[in-house]
């Protein structure tokens, strides 16, 4: 079974909108990790206080096959067409260790739908 890494980074006002769309998509679950980050706009600022939304970086730890439906998702749930709303992205997995339930279930699922 191979799988894939997909990394979101959306504003925290989204984030359980675009869990909850990657989850109709296919994906059993997420981790969510606060952050900040910067890019091409500088950040407002009053009384030399930044001022920045909460971004999340969202991470996906899903089976190859539903990748692209996944990202999909994501793509329309966090808006993306839209400048600074966020991205998303996929890096390869080696191996995995900690899902061998998950596996055992997945393997089942397979079999169902194919035999």
């Amino acid at each position: 079974m191979r799988f894939k890494i997909i990394l979101a980074s959306v504003k925290g006002d989204i984030t359980d909108k675009v869990v909850d769309s990657a989850k109709k998509a296919g994906a059993t679950g997420a981790t969510i990790i606060p952050a900040r980050g910067t890019g091409i706009r500088e950040a407002k600022t009053f009384f030399g206080l930044t001022l920045e939304a909460q971004t999340d970086i969202i991470m996906f730890l899903v089976e190859e096959h539903i990748v692209q439906s996944i990202l999909d998702a994501i793509k329309t749930a966090g808006e993306f067409h839209k400048p600074g709303t966020g991205i998303a992205f996929v890096l390869p997995v080696e191996k995995v260790i900690g899902l061998e339930s998950q596996i055992e279930r997945f393997k089942e699922e397979v079999r169902e739908q194919y035999f």
